[in-house]
């Protein structure tokens, strides 16, 4: 008998931290023990457990709902009502799946009907919507004056954009204007060359003119002009112009280095040019004057001298209608081999001396 007390109260004793709490411990049931006893304990109280519910959800309400509370104070309360709405939910499903409502349904219909708990429920999300479309609504009002501020920046920007474009186009019209200008001054100072290379020519031409009959012609850089005349590059040379009396024939003198017709490749040939001149109205026609050529020997021994009159019935002396007549003269002046022999001084320094005498006189 001594030793069995002690048993029974070892084998039927239970430590604190093995019994389970009732789940509606959260709104005030203080029912402790093992699953079976908790389970039979939910099944059996579920009357005061709704009046309990019920209790709570008016407290909750009623810490919803202040008397003479500002609509500002609802709004800290909402996250949490909502969470404890839904805990709520949580253990009422709960219930059900269990057939607790089954038990004294008319009790239970009486003291808790579905439709307050929905009523408070619809109350909470509507509360919960609103705060949501507050909270929208001050965001689109942040986005709007967002938007708006965006708009002033882009209005500005176009009226900049405008403004550039503008001064862009006065700009592009100053230069095409100044284009304009720079090539009608291109233009012009492509006219003033031409006519100061014309005036410079005539100016080189006036003062190596002669205006009595006789002109000396000096032709330098003789071997290469003769190469050139052998190759073809460059076959005759033209002298400056010359006048027989200061208001008299122009005329010119061309010479072939390396001959031609005749006495090409063998004779310096060398021709008289009847040129259009200033006074030919006044002149008497056909040329009839005679012409003398002359190669100066520069050691003043044995000049070469050619002299003919013109052929009055050659078109070669008649009144010019081109600038120039057809040349005509001596095709076998002078041998090459003479002019090229060291035995005369018909090349020195690599230049020729020529001189032709008009005789205005005959």
């Amino acid at each position: 008998m001594h030793t069995e007390g002690p048993s029974k109260e070892k084998n039927h004793s239970t430590p604190l931290n093995s019994k389970d709490g009732c789940r509606f411990s959260e709104i005030g049931c203080s029912f402790r023990g093992s699953k079976e006893k908790t389970k039979e304990h939910e099944k059996s109280a579920v009357g005061t457990h709704l009046m309990m519910l019920l209790q709570h959800i008016k407290q909750l309400r009623a810490s919803l709902f202040p008397v003479g509370g500002a609509a500002n104070g609802i709004i800290p309360h909402l996250a949490t009502a909502e969470c404890k709405v839904k805990g709520l939910e949580r253990k009422v499903s709960d219930l059900q799946l269990q057939g607790a409502l089954e038990v004294s349904g008319d009790l239970e219909v009486d003291c808790f009907p579905g439709s307050s708990v929905y009523e408070e429920e619809s109350i909470l999300q509507q509360l919960v919507r609103e705060k949501v479309i507050s909270e929208l609504e001050n965001k689109l009002h942040v986005f709007e004056n967002i938007v708006a501020v965006l708009n002033k920046e882009v209005e500005t920007s176009n009226l900049e954009i405008a403004a550039f474009r503008r001064k862009s186009g006065l700009d592009q019209d100053v230069i095409q204007s100044l284009e304009l200008k720079i090539t009608e001054l291109h233009r012009c100072l492509t006219q003033k060359d031409a006519g100061l290379s014309k005036l410079h020519k005539r100016l080189q031409s006036f003062e190596q003119a002669s205006y009595d009959g006789v002109f000396l012609w000096k032709i330098t850089d003789v071997n290469r002009k003769y190469h050139d005349s052998v190759t073809g590059r460059v076959v005759s040379l033209f002298s400056p112009a010359f006048y027989t009396a200061k208001y008299g024939y122009k005329v010119c003198l061309r010479i072939y280095l390396n001959g031609d017709g005749t006495g090409k490749g063998t004779h310096v040939s060398l021709f008289f040019v009847v040129m259009k001149g200033e006074y030919d109205a006044l002149l008497p026609w056909p040329f009839k004057h005679k012409v003398t050529f002359m190669m100066l020997d520069q050691n003043n021994r044995e000049h070469v001298i050619d002299a003919f009159r013109p052929d009055l019935t050659s078109a070669s002396f008649q009144r010019p209608v081109s600038d120039m007549n057809v040349a005509s003269g001596c095709p076998m002046f002078l041998p090459l081999c003479k002019l090229q022999s060291p035995k005369y001084a018909y090349v020195r320094e690599d230049t020729l001396f020529l001189k032709c005498i008009i005789e205005t006189n005959s």
